[in-house]
């Protein structure tokens, strides 16, 4: 199949679609949804409701052109052994890791806030990353998946933008993927962060990166 491009910052991005994947970082119900763990911390997820719809929209043709999807979340065994001690105590807040929350113990894999939000439910076959820090690619077998199916590009969506979608990007970047983040399938609790982690992606001529969009990148997909 003949190359494609996507508009993006700083520069377009050539791509295979047949070595390219759809990586969706930690769209979980706690971090996304009304009632989560993460508004019950006190932050506004609004913009991080906002992504699920154009997220949905580029993952529909991610899958109706083939191409590899993969989704991470974010989250600890139950007994907590694979949790730092000091994961658990940053932030000396009252709620830590492990603690009943409004959808189950925090951040514990099989609870209901752990788990990915209906819209963008992964199907049969699509991988699954559980990963107990924040870059998609440590201590989880991503890189293996991504090797074994030939994948040089990756199409990254989900939350939160400054925290683990930059540290995959930067880890990607660093295994050699190229990555195009777009802009609004990537959200923060806080505007200035939000702008901050797109900038230092496409910063020197994309330093770790592209910055699109949906509606850009559905036009490159061509489906």
């Amino acid at each position: 199949m003949a190359n494609m491009a996507i508009e993006a910052e700083p520069y377009e991005l050539e791509f295979d679609p047949t070595t390219t994947a759809l990586l969706i970082i930690d769209m979980q119900r706690d971090f996304v949804m009304p009632g989560g763990f993460g508004e019950a911390l006190g932050n506004d997820v609004t913009p991080l409701q906002a992504t699920i719809a154009p997220t949905a929209r580029v993952l529909a043709a991610a899958r109706k052109r083939g191409m590899l999807v993969v989704h991470t979340r974010e989250g600890h065994r139950p007994d907590l052994t694979d949790c730092p001690p000091s994961k658990l105590v940053r932030g000396r807040g009252k709620t830590r890791i492990g603690d009943p929350g409004p959808m189950g113990r925090i951040l514990v894999r099989g609870e209901v806030g752990h788990d990915i939000v209906p819209e963008l439910y992964p199907r049969a076959g699509e991988p699954v990353i559980d990963k107990p820090g924040k870059g998609a690619f440590y201590a989880t077998d991503l890189e293996l998946i991504l090797r074994d199916r030939n994948i040089r590009t990756l199409i990254v969506c989900g939350v939160t933008t400054e925290v683990c979608v930059n540290t995959s990007v930067r880890e990607a970047n660093d295994r050699g993927y190229e990555c195009v983040v777009l802009s609004d399938c990537v959200g923060s609790y806080f505007p200035e962060f939000q702008k901050s982690g797109l900038a230092m992606i496409k910063a020197q001529g994309g330093i770790f990166g592209w910055v699109s969009d949906s509606r850009r990148a559905l036009a490159a997909i061509g489906v």
